[in-house]
């Protein structure tokens, strides 16, 4: 890496953003930020990109765009708002582009970076699990680069430097188990947001720290490490490993098997991402092996976790239906974190709304962004319809 090297933070104000923001501030002289970006938080966005010194900002909500242009009056700072400004913001020269927005809203910016070739730090996962094919195909033909931020996929991707793809065996996915690992199923079922929300190892987001608890983050990203790493699904396991300390492993067709370690710190991955083909000094406490003392690891359990089955499930199908599910689980989660759903009925509206939909004749493999878009949204309406009776019945 020679000179400074030009980021952009699409999603600045969520954990990733914060994470990425502190080592951005740690090596100053090493990164130059173009552009940042958030949702609705008009105020936190300003402070970032005057502390930043942002050429860009914006809004996805409009209606957020006064407070932002208040709040960057005299800074030099050029401020925007909706969905336009967003592929603005991932169109500025940078060489370097966080993609880090929640949700379906960060296709069409993602891919706009995309399209001009840039290197991207893909920790979106709904840009691979509701248009993987389509997204993959963009970067190959934009001569783009993509680098995973999950941990789980980036301690694939170190680990696969260690042999040629045509003698890869399998990966492995590890997952902590969420804070109902051990739990009975019938608890389970009776189980609150605060429960769901008290992850044992990682500081994230509400939503996503609700998919570890439902595993279906596990199934997300099984999903995702179909398209990033071009395997079938049956080249790709899931094993829980509670510690969190090993993020993945790869085994080679001579019986060796390359685990990346590190603490459960996103500033891992991300600093690899960020500094990538080199390296930076980290920022996370170093890993003491003989402080943790214990690593296991167990099977995953498929009946009081059917959401990594169901994601199996619609990864094999192959017409479109990972955008369903990944649409649906929005739904479901949203609805239970305002109370409308029952932890157990997560899993099941989404079931019933891939089953729905594929019965409908309404998925399909997306052939542009426009195209998951949609399915995505008649999806969310077709789940918001079954959500009443889902909430009744599983209760």
């Amino acid at each position: 890496m020679t000179g400074q090297r030009g980021i952009t933070l699409l999603g600045a104000t969520g954990s990733i953003g914060a994470s990425t923001i502190d080592l951005l501030q740690r090596n100053p002289e090493r990164f130059r930020v173009e552009a940042v970006t958030a949702a609705r938080n008009a105020t936190a966005l300003a402070g970032i990109a005057r502390s930043l010194n942002a050429r860009f900002a914006a809004v996805a909500d409009p209606s957020c765009f006064a407070e932002l242009k208040d709040a960057l009056a005299g800074t030099g700072i050029t401020p925007g708002a909706g969905t336009n400004a967003l592929i603005e913001a991932a169109e500025y020269p940078a060489d370097w582009v966080m993609a880090a927005i929640t949700g379906s809203a960060g296709l069409k910016p993602t891919l706009a970076a995309v399209a001009r070739g840039a290197t991207i730090g893909l920790a979106n996962k709904e840009c691979l699990v509701c248009a993987g094919a389509l997204f993959m195909r963009s970067a190959k033909e934009a001569g783009a680069t993509v680098l995973p931020v999950d941990s789980e996929h980036n301690a694939i991707f170190q680990a696969l430097a260690a042999g040629r793809h045509d003698d890869v065996k399998r990966i492995v996915l590890t997952a902590s188990g969420g804070p109902f690992r051990t739990w009975p199923l019938a608890l389970m079922q009776k189980a609150t947001v605060e429960q769901a929300l008290q992850h044992p190892n990682w500081s994230m987001g509400r939503k996503v720290t609700i998919d570890s608890a439902t595993m279906m983050n596990k199934g997300l990203e099984l999903i995702e490490a179909h398209h990033l790493f071009g395997l079938p699904g049956w080249q790709i396991d899931v094993l829980v490993h509670p510690q969190s300390i090993i993020h993945g492993l790869v085994e080679f067709r001579d019986g060796s098997v390359i685990a990346q370690m590190g603490p459960p710190d996103m500033r891992v991955p991300i600093a690899n991402c960020l500094a990538w083909p080199e390296r930076i000094d980290g920022a996370a406490a170093p890993l003491d092996l003989a402080k943790i003392a214990t690593l296991t690891f167990e099977a995953p359990d498929l009946v009081r976790f059917p959401a990594l089955r169901l994601a199996r499930t619609v990864l094999e199908a192959a017409n479109g239906s990972t955008t369903a599910l990944n649409a649906a689980n929005e739904v479901a989660v949203d609805a239970f974190l305002s109370g409308g759903l029952g932890f157990a009925g997560i899993a099941a509206l989404v079931e019933e709304t891939v089953a729905q939909a594929d019965r409908r004749g309404l998925l399909r493999e997306p052939g542009n962004a426009d195209d998951a878009l949609s399915v995505d949204h008649i999806s969310r309406s077709l789940a918001g319809e079954l959500l009443p009776q889902i909430a009744a019945r599983v209760s």
